[in-house]
């Protein structure tokens, strides 16, 4: 849906100057940059801990299954809200909507600082774990990978949306297909796992609860298509399809990985192993198939990497909308068609993370640890919203209905809640920084724009605009 054309300031009285416009990307487009968000390194480290926690093999592939109808279900609640309020600030601009400013711009403070700048540098720490293997740097030489990396992509995204995007589509399209190979590997190769013997495993529910933990964690990055929606072709109607595509995509590959895995291990051979993906294509192809998986997970890592990069620096952007003392990160880069002043900030903060957690024991688990507990509290707290949004505007006419409301969006949020209380008890001290970190943020607050300044702002050649209701 498209607004009217705003006047520029300074422009004669009469005369409309064109919004200059940001629909650049496809709904083929959205859905690559979902599912490289998505299908990353997960898959080649949470199997092993999914089927410890698990006492049976169809209890294995059932969680698979139940994470994916999960995902399927948040999916479908960020549909409605995407497309009601299509906007490149996403669950920034949901959460303003039903709750009011102060607390979307303390989420903005949170993605920025812990949320996705966190996951910057957890992605880039796993893709130096991978490169020191093959070219070692020393006793920090996966901080200084992951430093790289994070500079070179933000590089490339700040330059223009039309790099970033062509970028994802490379690396996605070699990742799939590599997690292809292994998949038809698996399927065909050798049946008979190796008896490791049966262990422990923790009884009823909890055991259930440990293993949709690690699931939901590899299944997660799905949200991010918000992000996309201010820039979609004909948002209102594609984002819909965007997600649900891009979610079927995204378990069918992983039901079926997980299904080549435990053909070729075995239950026993999953819990035993550390590194499943290794350990299967050598079962299945012999040893020289090491190498393809050592390429798999580092093609794995750029793709997350670079989609992560995309679609964090636009709420950098939202964020300099609305507070006066960042209003240089609401600048628009109409040249590339970027956020780039957005792109710059974020990967400085992913550096300095990256040199905190280059002193940790595990700089990739102390980042997921940190971000966590916060993720899932503004996670749940965007599920509330299309609550809000609906007893708010009962009359709105929305482009896409959630099915099988109010039902869909409780799972979404009961569902929320747990993962929140599981960060909590199930991860380390990290996960307490990040909520300081989260708190720091608050004084942030005394700084936003007053409307009218807020007015000017979005009215601005390059602001971003979002549909007024209906």
């Amino acid at each position: 849906m498209s607004l009217p054309a705003q006047a520029e300031p300074g422009a004669h009285k009469g005369v409309q100057a064109a919004a200059p416009s940001r629909a650049t990307l496809s709904v083929f487009d959205a859905v690559i940059i979902l599912v490289g968000l998505v299908v990353g390194i997960g898959i080649f480290r949470t199997p092993s801990i999914v089927a410890n926690s698990v006492s049976s093999e169809w209890m294995f592939m059932l969680v698979w299954v139940i994470g994916g109808a999960v995902t399927l279900v948040g999916a479908l609640c960020y549909a409605e809200l995407s497309a009601a309020h299509p906007d490149t600030g996403g669950e920034y601009h949901f959460l303003s909507r039903a709750y009011g400013r102060p607390l979307a711009m303390l989420f903005g403070w949170a993605r920025c600082t812990v949320i996705q700048t966190g996951a910057i540098a957890a992605v880039a720490f796993l893709l130096g774990d991978y490169l020191t293997q093959v070219m070692p740097l020393g006793p920090h030489g996966s901080a200084l990978y992951a430093a790289l990396a994070v500079i070179v992509l933000t590089g490339v995204n700040a330059i223009g949306t039309a790099e970033g995007k062509n970028l994802q589509i490379v690396v996605t399209f070699l990742h799939l297909a590599i997690i292809a190979a292994i998949i038809v590997f698996g399927l065909v190769g050798p049946t008979a796992p190796p008896n490791h013997g049966t262990l422990a495993v923790p009884p009823g529910t909890a055991a259930l609860g440990v293993a949709m933990i690690f699931v939901l964690l590899t299944y997660g990055g799905w949200n991010e298509a918000a992000y996309l929606s201010g820039e979609l072709r004909d948002a209102p109607r594609n984002i819909a399809r965007v997600l649900t595509i891009g979610t079927l995509v995204l378990v069918t590959f992983y039901v079926l990985t997980n299904l080549a895995l435990l053909s070729v291990l075995g239950l026993d051979g999953l819990r035993a192993s550390d590194a499943v993906a290794t350990d299967m294509m050598r079962a299945a192809a012999g040893p020289s198939a090491e190498l393809i998986v050592t390429l798999a997970v580092v093609v794995a890592a750029i793709s997350t990497l670079n989609a992560t990069i995309f679609t964090g620096a636009r709420a950098f952007h939202a964020m300099g909308r609305d507070i006066t003392a960042l209003r240089w990160l609401g600048v628009w880069n109409e040249r590339g068609r970027s956020p780039a002043n957005g792109h710059i900030v974020q990967g400085a903060l992913a550096l300095v993370l990256i040199a905190v957690g280059a002193f940790t024991r595990d700089g990739f688990k102390a980042m997921v640890d940190f971000t966590a507990p916060v993720f899932w509290a503004f996670l749940l707290l965007v599920g509330g919203a299309l609550f809000v949004l609906r007893w708010r505007e009962p009359l709105r006419v929305l482009p896409y209905r959630v099915p099988w409301y109010p039902l869909t969006p409780a799972i979404f949020c009961l569902t929320c809640l747990y993962m929140l209380y599981a960060s909590l008890v199930y991860t380390g001290a990290a996960a307490w920084i990040g909520l300081a970190v989260l708190a720091s943020g608050i004084p942030v607050l005394y700084f936003q724009r007053s409307p009218k300044h807020r007015a000017v702002a979005r009215d601005a050649p390059g602001a971003t605009r979002s549909n007024p209701p209906t």
